[in-house]
């Protein structure tokens, strides 16, 4: 873990915090590159009604365009929830320099949970992966939202 860390995972916690105003899951995520954000996202699956539009995804888009090309040499992505395979797949793709997650996802985690395809050993790719950063934040947000979806 680097020291700015819990930094860049506060300001994905601020990206998941506004995805309810919307009716989606509060997951959050944002891309930094030499010490500076170059691209948010939230889940927007219910405001864009697109299954593919989760916060990493979304952020991957963002950040290519600012770096100019598909690789993300050189990014962290943080994201408040542990990537589910499409988001795993997408990263890998990008190929960002390191993934930092907070909360587990015990049912679709790709990033060490359920599965881990940030170390397997059939894919071409290997990105490091720090876990855990701010989890007790992020899976509060995400158990007062479905608390609240529930009725209380």
């Amino acid at each position: 873990m680097t020291p700015d860390d819990e930094r860049w995972m506060r300001r994905a916690l601020d990206e998941a915090r506004r995805a309810p105003d919307h009716g989606d899951v509060p997951v959050g995520c944002v891309v930094v590159c030499d010490g500076e954000i170059i691209a948010s996202g939230r889940n927007e699956r219910e405001l864009r009604q697109d299954p593919t539009a989760h916060a990493e995804v979304l952020a991957i888009r963002d950040a290519a365009i600012a770096l100019g090309g598909w690789r993300l040499v050189g990014a962290t992505l943080y994201v408040t929830l542990e990537p589910c395979p499409m988001c795993a797949g997408a990263i890998l793709q990008a190929r960002p320099e390191r993934v930092v997650w907070g909360a587990p996802e015990p049912v679709s985690g790709s990033a060490g949970s359920v599965i881990d395809l940030f170390r397997d050993p059939r894919l071409p790719t290997r990105i490091p992966v720090e876990q855990g950063v701010l989890a007790a934040e992020s899976a509060t947000l995400l158990r007062a939202f479905f608390a609240e979806r529930r009725g209380g």
